[in-house]
């Protein structure tokens, strides 16, 4: 199988002297292409500095991370950002959208920023909008959509670019118990029927009966990971 993640002695520290921070502590991770693993702790384990430097948000003191193959390792600013448009789709707790602009233009801006053709964003956004059950909310603004609906267009919107590698902070933490799973089903669905490869940071006890695999994150530190007949 292709290995979609790929993490050896993984050290992210903040500050210096007595009053650093490590955030992770020698963290080992290999995940394969094609799985939906979630990635649990409790506040301050270091889920969200995990994603960050798996995403190429944030640069690890120590360690390397190599993402389908490829490694983070030395690139530049410029580099990482253009890797990061079209291999990575994040989606975030607070939704992120846009509030002026409607579905289709939120999911449609990405499409714009990695500069595909005018045709086929327009194509694609309407696809990704249709994928996630809103093709007909597609002129809607972010404030005329339930939660869950806006949480929808958020996935539309990571997924539009085709990335392989889809990293999710607390995507249900706004939502309630039967939003969060219809969420969480549609992530089940895209990972099988894209093939991406997903990782999703949450507290969200729901999740255990989607993912293949749960890591379960202290101190900065991979402690446990359970294997899930999801």
């Amino acid at each position: 199988m292709t290995t979609a993640i790929h993490v050896t002695q993984l050290e992210r520290t903040f500050g210096r002297g007595e009053n650093a921070i490590r955030a992770l502590r020698g963290i080992e991770l290999h995940i394969e292409a094609g799985q939906f693993v979630a990635l649990k702790g409790r506040s301050g384990s270091g889920k969200t500095t995990l994603l960050n430097c798996l995403g190429g948000l944030d640069e690890p003191t120590t360690g390397a991370i190599k993402i389908y193959g490829r490694s983070l390792q030395g690139l530049s600013d410029k580099a990482r950002t253009v890797w990061r448009r079209s291999e990575v789709g994040f989606i975030f707790q607070s939704f992120g959208l846009i509030p002026t602009l409607s579905a289709f233009e939120n999911v449609e801006l990405m499409l714009r920023i990695a500069k595909a053709p005018r045709k086929e964003r327009a194509k694609r956004a309407l696809t990704c909008l249709d994928m996630v059950g809103l093709g007909k909310w597609a002129g809607h603004r972010p404030y005329e959509m339930s939660g869950g609906q806006q949480q929808r267009v958020a996935i539309a919107r990571a997924i539009a670019n085709q990335p392989r590698l889809i990293l999710a902070d607390e995507p249900t933490g706004e939502l309630d118990s039967d939003t969060a799973q219809d969420v969480l089903t549609l992530f089940r669905q895209i990972v099988k029927a894209s093939e991406m490869t997903m990782l999703m940071a949450t507290h969200d006890s729901l999740v255990d009966e989607f993912v293949d695999q749960v890591l379960h994150l202290q101190d900065g530190v991979i402690k446990e990971v359970v294997y899930t007949p999801a």
